[in-house]
């Protein structure tokens, strides 16, 4: 199992926290997602090639949030 981080500029609560989790687990291939608004970062569990980096990226994005590098 791999695990993905990103920092998130646009995460503001709870609900945010929420919308991201919801965006990612949705993809094939991610087990897991810990999100925290206080700091910014998205970790997400993958198991196996299905969930690649910028593929995660793009659900990040595609749910209304700044991915920054």
């Amino acid at each position: 199992m791999a695990i993905q981080s990103f920092n998130v500029s646009s995460m503001t609560c709870g609900g945010c926290v929420k919308s991201i989790k919801n965006a990612l687990l949705a993809q094939d291939g991610v087990v897991g997602v810990e999100a925290s608004h206080e700091t910014g970062v998205v970790d997400v569990s993958c198991d196996g090639t299905a969930a690649t980096p910028e593929l995660l990226k793009q659900r990040i994005e595609d749910a209304g949030f700044d991915v920054v590098a």
